[in-house]
């Protein structure tokens, strides 16, 4: 159980908007800030088109929105909030200015939270009260259906306060990602940048369209990402003895100059912690009773994507 039901949502645009309306369908009661009142509408209209989806996610037979309120001064949306999720733009100068406004006007025991997507909360906390209870809270788009959310700790949070934001992100559905200490760009969006960046060279250098990218992994690794990350997923293409055999098989090829991204050594000290992750992962199930599990998750995935693909491609 989680003793934060009265959330402040600082900025309405996409992500603060996802955030208003997953919190509205789990009951909490969400004041929400924005200096343009006009804005109330879109937020309105934007509650009501996405309703449908969220209903059937977590299946909800309807949304109160007399929890709902929406204020243009700082000190009326987080009188009395519990937790406060920042989602301004990013931008260290207007976070940090903006913090030291949100940490003068929280309750003294209110949680504060950023959706940035890869500053370091150090910085962005630096003037803020009691930096002890700030953190990052880091969604995924859109924030109303994706359960992930990165937990990154300043170098000030102290630990019972990342304890309360996990139960929170976690009763309103959301899988949170505890990440040890602050880096840039967190865990998530360094993966996505490695994978961008690669594309981008490809594409440059005039291999491949964005398209034909798109479908290498939409066809390809991404139906398995869906259900396991990189680690487990290359696990299992080591045959019966897992990760150690396809360090073996294919570690040598860090070595080939595929891409752009420098790999560092496949010392014995990282093989040792790949090995034993993934197979703490795999939870003491062979590789090929995991594997009969992946194939028929991507038989049942494939039937399922192909009544949404002509939708998006017609």
């Amino acid at each position: 159980m989680t003793r934060i039901h009265k959330v402040a949502v600082v900025g309405t645009g996409v992500i603060g908007t996802g955030w208003i309306i997953r919190c509205l369908a789990h009951n909490k009661i969400v004041y929400a800030y924005d200096k343009d009142l006009k804005l109330k509408k879109n937020l309105i209209s934007e509650i009501k088109r996405t309703w449908p989806y969220v209903k059937k996610l977590f299946n909800k037979k309807s949304i109160n929105l007399k929890n709902f309120k929406f204020f243009t001064t700082i000190e009326e949306t987080l009188r009395n909030a519990d937790f406060v999720q920042e989602c301004a733009s990013e931008n260290y100068a207007l976070k940090t200015k903006l913090m030291s406004l949100i940490g003068k006007y929280a309750k003294p025991n209110a949680i504060i939270s950023s959706s940035s997507s890869g500053l370091l909360p150090s910085r962005i906390y630096s003037k803020c009260k009691n930096p002890e209870r700030t953190m990052i809270g880091h969604p995924f788009n859109p924030v109303y259906l994706l359960p992930a959310v990165e937990i990154v700790p300043g170098k000030k949070t102290k630990n019972k306060f990342l304890k309360e934001a996990k139960k929170f992100y976690k009763s309103i559905s959301m899988n949170p990602i505890m990440v040890k200490n602050e880096l840039p760009g967190y865990l998530s969006d360094r993966l996505q940048e490695a994978l961008w960046r690669e594309g981008l060279h490809i594409i440059n250098e005039g291999y491949a369209t964005t398209e034909e990218l798109d479908r290498a992994i939409e066809d390809g690794p991404g139906l398995r990402w869906s259900l396991m990350g990189t680690f487990l997923t290359f696990h299992l293409a080591g045959g019966k003895t897992g990760m150690k055999h396809m360090l073996e098989q294919f570690g040598p090829a860090l070595k080939l100059p595929w891409t752009k991204l420098k790999a560092p050594k496949l010392s014995k000290k990282l093989s040792s912690r790949l090995i034993s992750g993934t197979a703490k992962q795999a939870k003491g199930k062979s590789v090929a009773m995991i594997s009969n599990i992946r194939d028929q998750y991507l038989v049942d995935l494939q039937k399922l994507r192909k009544k949404y693909e002509n939708k998006i491609r017609g």
